[in-house]
């Protein structure tokens, strides 16, 4: 992101994200979100050639499972149409694990050890070599390293009232984040008081707005050109890689269109 742009995060792990962006319009967070599930190449297993298939699966069956096992993939290090063989070797009774994947290159390699391929019996076996090739989602879903990219208005809460002394402090669900405005009424998060421009998710108060501002009357607002993005990658590359490379590929294509307008 450029300096122009304010950024944000209110969670953050390795793998899960999430994160304010301002000042943009919804076409630009949607170009973000598109970018991050259709532009970023992972590599993916696209071919399978077996030696031996004595389990109780069809060959077609195992190919699939193979293409949607995540494998690491460094931003910047391959090229479209890159390819790596992985190789996998399971004799019964065991089960195939993708932790049990062999690959050629020490910078692709299954991102979790521990997805079940197949459960083999007794004197079955599995043992197989694949191309894993890089892609786009664009190209196919099981390139898509973003598995779950969304993003919604930030909100702000406001206090209008105390409800009645005898009306029912009924739920009033809201999920996302806010921008706390009201942190005189709000109860304490975790043992303490929060403060007038924090930014809350509201899972913190179980998105009942009713636990954080108990008797009160509210109403909700949009906050104009603030988006909360809610971002999850299958582990082929990080939350910070995966944002990254998609602001780039944004960058990149506009870059591209302002040349061609100006032949």
């Amino acid at each position: 992101m450029t300096e122009d742009y304010e950024v944000e995060f209110v969670e953050r792990t390795e793998r899960e994200a999430k994160f304010l962006v301002r000042p943009i319009t919804p076409a630009f967070a949607n170009g973000i979100r598109r970018a991050m599930i259709a532009d970023i190449p992972t590599f993916s297993v696209d071919t399978v050639r077996f030696v031996e298939n004595s389990s109780v699966m069809f060959d077609e069956q195992l190919g699939l499972r193979l293409g949607l096992v995540p494998l690491t993939t460094p931003v910047g290090e391959f090229e479209i149409g890159d390819e790596v063989t992985l190789s996998l070797d399971v004799m019964g009774p065991e089960t195939a694990y993708s932790g049990d994947i062999v690959s050629s290159d020490p910078m692709v390699q299954p991102a979790d050890d521990n997805i079940p391929i197949i459960d083999l019996k007794e004197d079955q076996r599995l043992e197989l070599e694949a191309d894993a090739v890089l892609d786009t989602g664009r190209a196919h879903a099981k390139h898509q390293g973003g598995v779950a990219v969304g993003y919604r208005h930030l909100q702000t809460v406001e206090v209008v009232g105390d409800k009645g002394e005898f009306e029912d402090d009924d739920p009033q669900i809201l999920r996302g984040v806010i921008e706390e405005q009201e942190a005189a009424h709000a109860e304490p998060v975790d043992g303490e008081q929060p403060a007038d421009g924090d930014l809350v998710a509201t899972d913190s108060f179980d998105n009942d707005l009713s636990k954080r501002y108990p008797g009160k009357e509210l109403e909700v607002h949009d906050v104009e050109g603030a988006f909360v993005f809610d971002v999850e990658t299958d582990g082929s590359f990080s939350v910070d890689e995966l944002v990254d490379a998609a602001v780039g590929s944004l960058e990149t294509r506009a870059n591209e269109l302002k040349d061609a307008v100006q032949l």
